[in-house]
């Protein structure tokens, strides 16, 4: 079990990682900020569950909100930027994009 020292140092690590409204205020409009690759089954992305590889990316709106869309693997984060199905469920846009509760507050539902 960790102890309390180290779960502290574990979050702070973490914090440091984790996407903030500053950092989506400094970025440009319309940025694909960070992007990816995930399965879509219960353990990655949970599109359709048929177990495909799946590509993902998070796009910076006009304001400083935000969105993740997912796409197949042929397509270009480009184009799934565009027409990509967005991501709905909180816990899949925590997964993919690790985010304090101010950012996730910004994102566009």
């Amino acid at each position: 079990m960790a102890t309390r020292e180290e779960t502290q140092e574990n979050d702070k690590r973490i914090a440091e990682k984790s996407l903030t409204i500053a950092m989506l205020k400094a970025m440009a409009p319309k940025t694909i900020f960070t992007r990816g690759e995930a399965v879509d089954g219960p353990l990655g992305i949970n599109m359709t569950g048929d177990g495909q590889m799946l590509r993902w990316c998070a796009v910076l709106g006009v304001i400083p909100d935000w969105a993740i869309y997912v796409g197949r693997q042929e397509q270009s984060y480009e184009e799934i930027a565009r027409t990509g199905d967005k991501v709905y469920d909180s816990a899949t846009i925590r997964l993919l994009v690790p985010c304090d509760k101010e950012a996730l507050g910004m994102y566009r539902a």
